[in-house]
């Protein structure tokens, strides 16, 4: 992978975490000297190298930020089974990887999500209140909804008769099955009470297209009514994966988090 024009010196180390489940937990770490690194999240049957958080982690290095993208347990490189659901797994997946950093001479400043990763970002904010900047990058607020367009009209009444249901790929294997307990791992997922838990002192940007096929754009207002310290930014004709507005989400990304690091700077000086 080609290394930032604006800023060569940037180096791309491998790093390993251990989450408390024993699994190892595998990220690159786009290192550019800053003690502070943003966490990356990918979303729903990801991995670190989706374009979004490729892109970010290139616009962060080209300001001299460094980052921190990672698979989750059971996606990508990482150890472990994939499983439907699995937010909260997720959210301390995520804490294993702070917690790596906090034991460094650096320090995870910001974490940001998209699609399911937003959601992750969000739970974790509402239990550890240790992240004081936030970015929700197109997270659902609502995870009894969008169930139904992925897994079938159906999905209940298979997965009660079945106790499992398997989703297949393009070519007609298993993608992933989706057991009754998982299931049930995201229907009792709620993000309305979680966000309300997220204290004032830690800021909330919200991006999402206005345009998403996938999470409709009405969620990220619902986010901006119940998160006290937040921003929402709209990107106009954005869809679900910002096939065609990269650019313009890296700017606004990029632009909140220097302004907010550099608030956290003036604040503690």
């Amino acid at each position: 992978m080609a290394e930032s024009a604006q800023n060569p010196v940037t180096q791309q180390q491998k790093i390993i975490v251990t989450n408390k489940h024993g699994e190892k937990l595998v990220g690159l770490l786009h290192d550019t000297g800053s003690g502070d690194i943003v966490i990356l999240c990918h979303g729903f049957t990801s991995t670190k190298d989706d374009p979004i958080m490729v892109n970010l982690a290139v616009a962060l290095e080209s300001e001299g930020i460094s980052s921190f993208r990672f698979d989750f347990s059971g996606n990508g490189e990482s150890e472990g089974i994939f499983e439907y659901g699995n937010y909260q797994k997720e959210a301390d997946d995520l804490r294993a990887v702070v917690e790596h950093f906090s034991g460094t001479s650096r320090v995870a400043s910001v974490i940001l999500g998209h699609s399911k990763g937003g959601d992750v970002v969000l739970l974790y904010a509402s239990k550890y209140h240790d992240i004081r900047t936030v970015v929700n990058v197109s997270g659902r607020y609502d995870l009894k909804k969008g169930i139904g367009e992925r897994l079938g009209k159906d999905f209940m009444e298979m997965i009660k008769k079945e106790g499992f249901l398997d989703i297949k790929n393009n070519t007609g294997g298993v993608a992933y099955r989706v057991t009754e307990e998982s299931l049930m791992d995201r229907l009792s997922t709620d993000m309305q009470e979680s966000c309300l838990q997220i204290g004032k002192e830690c800021q909330v940007l919200t991006v999402h297209g206005s345009d998403d096929e996938v999470i409709p754009v009405d969620d990220a207002v619902e986010f901006s009514k119940i998160i006290t310290n937040h921003k929402l930014h709209i990107v106009r004709g954005a869809n679900h994966c910002y096939t065609s507005h990269q650019a313009e989400l890296a700017s606004v990304v990029v632009d909140y988090i220097k302004t907010a690091l550099q608030q956290d700077k003036t604040t503690s000086n």
